[in-house]
This record gives structure tokens, sequence and C-alpha cells, in this order.
């Protein structure tokens, strides 16, 4: 096994103390929001071989097993990640596998920079991705019924978004969904960002279900994210929930901390919510107009007390181990590389103690056995 040194990503809307407090460190007053975990060339894990991208590089399949290597590539599938939101990220959606290929090819052959402010797609992979709540989580993921969106919307009573209401009334759900987030994107950037200031106003007085969309307000005020996510499901994960987002479902995590794992890609079209670019007729492509539950995930129990979170997709799975103390060690062995992570405890990991936020990376068919007391969350592959 090998111990891995994770970078930190300093993010503005990360918690200045919810890494630090699961490290048990001190704070240093400046953001950190999210702890990276793999081979991604943008922050690979270091090891005492190297960084992790060069290690795999090296010899692909004794690192990956043959099995992945040929399902999925000489690379390691998934990302895994700590992440700490103490502010709203952009709201946004990610693109099925054709959509990003159609999109990666069509915007390298227009010779637009990779690093380009105004590129949607960094590469030609999809992005789903699984976010397990460690805290209390709040996120938005998916669309409401229209009708119940049309009475959020009625509830703020503000003279600007009455013909919204009246489109969420008036047309089937995926065309009252794309008419209105379509108004809302297209709209004259002044007379929306009195909108949303009027609407922010109302959902402050309101309170109950509106105290989410005001606080999103105050992080991006005249946004004109803030009306599109009223059109989504508020969701608050407990500890060990989860939350699956797959291609095209808008989503948007508010606050709390989790275990995050997603397919190993960096395409994001955002919503709103965000200074970066948004390109509206992209987005409009690969949004799923479907109202949704936003479909809250709990461990599935498996042999010899793991825990899955089950999901349609294989370049990653989830799972977890609560380990009592003064039990015989866990075998943890599979023919696909690993990642183990430490959120409790103190957990034996081969010859490695690991803290909370601590981690190793297992090749494949290496001896894993893990013993508690803790909780250990497991990232692999389905090969």
């Amino acid at each position: 096994m090998d111990r891995l040194d994770n970078t930190i990503r300093p993010y503005a809307w990360g918690s200045t103390t919810a890494i630090p407090h699961l490290l048990g460190v001190a704070p240093t007053g400046e953001p950190q929001a999210e702890m990276w975990m793999g081979a991604h060339p943008g922050a690979p894990s270091r090891t005492a071989r190297g960084p992790l991208t060069e290690v795999i590089d090296e010899a692909p399949e004794r690192e990956l097993g043959p099995r992945t290597v040929a399902k999925f590539g000489p690379r390691l599938p998934f990302l895994l990640k700590i992440l700490a939101a103490g502010a709203p990220l952009s709201l946004q959606v990610h693109p099925d596998l054709e959509q990003a290929r159609e999109g990666y090819e069509d915007e390298e052959s227009r010779g637009i920079p990779i690093d380009a402010g105004h590129r949607n797609y960094k590469d030609a992979n999809h992005k789903p991705e699984l976010i397990c709540a460690l805290t209390e989580f709040d996120g938005l993921c998916g669309f409401r019924d229209p009708l119940r969106a049309a009475d959020l919307l009625a509830g703020l009573d503000v003279d600007s978004l009455k013909p919204y209401v009246d489109l969420l009334h008036a047309h089937p759900e995926g065309a009252a969904l794309r008419e209105v987030l379509t108004a809302v994107l297209s709209a004259d950037p002044e007379a929306m960002a009195e909108t949303v200031t009027r609407a922010a106003a109302a959902c402050a007085r309101l309170g109950g279900d509106y105290a989410p969309y005001a606080d999103i307000a105050h992080h991006y005020p005249g946004d004109p994210g803030v009306i599109a996510a009223l059109l989504l499901n508020h969701v608050r994960l407990q500890p060990g929930e989860a939350l699956f987002l797959g291609a095209g479902i808008p989503h948007a995590y508010l606050d709390g901390l989790g275990v995050e794992i997603m397919a190993n890609s960096d395409n994001v079209l955002r919503c709103g919510l965000t200074p970066k670019h948004v390109d509206v007729p992209e987005l409009l492509r690969v949004v799923r107009f479907e109202a949704t539950d936003p479909g809250v995930l709990r461990p599935e129990a498996g042999p010899d007390g793991e825990e899955v979170y089950a999901t349609p997709i294989d370049e990653f799975r989830l799972s977890r181990y609560v380990l009592p103390e003064a039990t015989a060690p866990h075998d943890l062995t599979l023919p696909t590389p690993q990642i183990l992570l430490c959120t409790a405890g103190s957990v034996r990991a081969g010859e490695h103690i690991l803290a909370p936020g601590e981690s190793v990376f297992v090749t494949a068919d290496e001896k894993a056995e893990v013993s508690g007391p803790g909780t250990v969350f497991r990232a692999t592959v389905v090969a």
C-alpha cells in the first residue's frame, strides 16, 4: 500500500474550518474546499514512489490490474475527494459520454485552448458523481414538479416572476422547465438583477422552505442562478446518506462536509451562481428537463460488514466499513485498484495507521486488510 499525500484546493466557496477539524489541525483562515485523492493530472496524489500519475504510467497493469486497463484504459477511472462547502457552489450539470465526446471534438476542431475561460469540455469523458455526507449536508438536486415550482415562485409575490409562474402552469413538464430556465438565463441582466433582489428579500422574510434560497442570494446577489435554483429540489442529507448525480441533472452543493467520488473528468456546464462562463445554448443541449426525486441513497449491507452505495455506472464504486474495536481484520483484497480513506477513529490498513482524512492507494491484487476502531471508505471500480 502507498500512503497518499493529497492536495487541498483553496476554492473560494470552501469552508475555512471543516477539513482542518477533520484532520485535527488548526485552521489557516483560508478556505479549504476539496482534498483530492487519485491520479488526476491537475493535482495527483503523491506517494513515496512518486506522483500517483507517474506510478500508474510506469506499469498500468501492475497498478490497476488487467481487467481495469482492458475496460477503462491505462488510467485510474475515478477521483475521490473530501469536499467542504462553506458557501454554495455553482449551479451546474454534467454531460453524458456521447455529449462529452462530441463537445470535446468540436472545441478541439475549433482550436479553443484547453484552459480558455469559455471552454466547456476539458476532456472527452462523462462526469457522474456521488456525494456522501459526513456532516449534515445541504444541496440542490434535480427539477421540482413544475406545479410545485410555480407555487414556490408565486409565494414570493414578485410581479416580474408571474410570467414564469404562468409558463410553469401552461405547458407540459419538459417544455415548461425548458422555457422558464431559458427565459431566466437569457433575460436582460439589469432587469433580472432587480427581480433577484426582490425575490431574495421575500425569501429572507418568509423563511421556512425559502430559507436556503435566501442564503444562496446572500452569496450571489443579483445572479439569475438564484431564480434557477428555485426550480430545483432542496435536499438535506444526514451523515451516511448520499446523492448520485447523473448526466444532465442540475445540481449544486450548498453547505456541509462529505466524501465525493466521480469519474475522472473536468466537464462542467454552469447554470448560474458563478462569475464564470455560462454557455446557455450548450447548457440547454445537455440539461434533462424532467422533474425528478432527489433519490437519497442509504448504504446497502454487503458481505463482511461492507456498506455499499449502489450506482448505475462502472467508473467508481464507493462503500464504507464502520469497524468496531477488537475484531478480526477485514480482508479487502480485490483485482482492481482501491483508495482507502479513514474518516473517523483510527484505522489500520496493512502497515499503515490512518487518522481521519488520511488515505492509502492499494494496487490490484495487493493484500489489503483493515481493522478499527474507525470508519473507512473504500473507492474502487466495477471491472
